[in-house]
């Protein structure tokens, strides 16, 4: 891969990106006549990582001129950034918006990847993750394991070994390098969770998706460092709208409406899937009386031909609604109704509803739920399995960002918990007891509340608690191996592994 100065200059000057170069000779629109056949081999934006041949991106609200003096003297000639620096590189590339010059620039030093697969976005305040599995596992079926996944839990771009991704939607040059290396193991389609945070930033920045989907919105990640209002999340979230060929809406999503009409104001063809019948939806989900795991899709027209009798192996009905959306994704994209039925029958999802029983005869639940939604569902349903037992539910919540959820578990706790041991989840710069204290203060009803900051520790004491008709409910880490501390991922077991761990101990 290589791109050269005069690409550069074009591509910025095609989106108006383009301040102005400056270099020895001052400042000019035209590139200096001795960096004519200037090309370079790498990009990148950790000053580390730099040589002569790399265009660097300095970018990042911490970004501090150090970090450039020191790519220079590790040999770096050229820089693109917002402002010109005091330093003796060969030549500045000054831009208006670094993040939307580096998205540009990794389209074109990768050769446009996005456009040699099928893309699929989903966005939404939960689900995102669950509704990307059944999409893979469908879509696995349909293209012998040509699917590429960029997700929350795991990623994958040759479609069989996984890895954690640190960002939801990665920043733009890591992510078109992905695309880049899932077109090289000849993958077809490439699966995303399109953050909020990716357009507030412009991580996804002239990126279009052959099918996006928008499954629900509540608030969420209200923070001083990530939304300051909901209405501003919710307008980077419907951002995929207008950057979507097709869409796929979720008929019983708060503003439903809304959506609905920011895909027509965009000319956005689009379907619509619920739990009911309406004018407006296309495709409806039945749970099957008798089997809580079975369900039938129906559709008005069934113009996808994906109508029938449907399988999970995921428990809660919301589940219903996000494999129904990965079916309706999956079709547009070329999956059969026979891939949909199978790949939802085989879809399993790490930390998602994984269930083991203590020696006690207790069920345990570790779920990935990490907002108020997702929490309230997943407690309801667990309750609504258990109806003569006690629950119990381990839950910490986030440092640094995301504050609102603080209050909102504390409203569920008090709506649906029996027992709440508080506890450690990726605390950041915050003291975890801080956090949990907080959480407590939300709690309005009488329910014993145990601060135990140790997750491990929590885990313990609810399995001690539990008795044999109760259900444990372990929230927000469900897989993940690292907790947040500082700034450095610090290795964790997870949830899972730490129950079944204690289980046979």
């Amino acid at each position: 891969m290589t791109i050269s100065l005069e690409t550069i200059r074009e591509c910025l000057l095609e989106e108006h990106l383009l301040k102005e170069f400056t270099s020895a000779d001052g400042w000019s629109l035209t590139l200096p006549t001795s960096l004519n056949n200037k090309n370079f081999d790498t990009l990148s934006y950790d000053s580390r990582t730099v040589n002569a041949n790399t265009l660097f991106f300095c970018k990042g609200m911490n970004f501090k001129s150090e970090y450039l003096e020191m790519a220079v003297k590790s040999g770096l000639t050229v820089y693109v950034a917002e402002q010109p620096y005091d330093v003796p590189a060969t030549l500045g590339i000054i831009v208006t918006d670094i993040k939307k010059a580096m998205a540009v620039l990794s389209m074109a030093f990768y050769d446009y990847p996005q456009n040699k697969l099928k893309l699929i976005g989903f966005t939404g305040t939960k689900g995102k993750t669950t509704a990307a599995y059944f999409t893979k596992f469908i879509l696995d079926n349909a293209t012998n394991n040509k699917t590429a996944m960029l997700s929350t839990m795991n990623s994958t771009l040759d479609g069989k070994t996984f890895f954690k991704s640190h960002l939801t939607t990665p920043e733009s040059l890591d992510l078109y390098q992905m695309m880049a290396e899932a077109v090289k193991n000849n993958m077809t389609h490439f699966i995303m969770e399109v953050s909020s945070q990716a357009y507030k930033t412009n991580r996804v920045y002239g990126l279009f998706f052959d099918v996006g989907i928008f499954l629900n919105i509540t608030p969420d990640h209200i923070s001083p460092i990530e939304h300051p209002t909901f209405d501003d999340y919710f307008y980077c979230k419907r951002q995929l709208i207008k950057h979507s060929k097709t869409m796929i809406f979720n008929h019983e999503s708060d503003y439903f409406q809304l959506l609905k009409e920011t895909a027509e104001l965009h000319k956005i063809p689009y379907l619509v899937y619920g739990d009911q019948a309406s004018p407006d939806t296309d495709y409806i989900y039945q749970t099957c009386a008798d089997d809580s795991l079975a369900f039938s899709i129906k559709g008005k027209n069934d113009s996808l031909a994906v109508s029938g009798e449907y399988h999970l192996r995921l428990g809660g009905d919301f589940n219903k609604g996000n494999a129904l959306s990965a079916v309706l994704a999956s079709a547009l994209v070329g999956a059969t109704r026979n891939d949909c039925e199978k790949g939802i029958k085989e879809t399993t999802v790490p930390g998602r509803m994984e269930l083991l029983t203590n020696t006690n005869g207790a069920k345990i639940y570790v779920d990935y739920a990490h907002n108020y939604d997702s929490l309230k569902n997943l407690l309801a349903f667990v309750k609504k399995e258990h109806p003569t037992g006690r629950l119990l539910v381990v839950i910490g919540s986030t440092g640094n960002k995301a504050i609102s959820r603080r209050k909102d578990f504390g409203t569920v706790l008090s709506e649906l918990a029996d027992i709440a041991i508080l506890t450690t989840d990726d605390p950041a710069d915050e003291n975890p007891v801080t956090i949990c204290e907080e959480i407590q203060s939300y709690i309005t009803t009488d329910i014993p509340v145990e601060i135990i900051e140790d997750r491990s520790e929590a885990i313990e004491k609810a399995l001690a608690m539990s008795l044999a008709e109760d259900a444990v409910v372990l929230a927000g880490k469900g897989a993940d191996l690292y907790q947040k501390v500082g700034g450095e991922d610090t290795p964790y077991k997870g949830d899972f592994y730490i129950a079944e761990r204690l289980i046979l101990k």
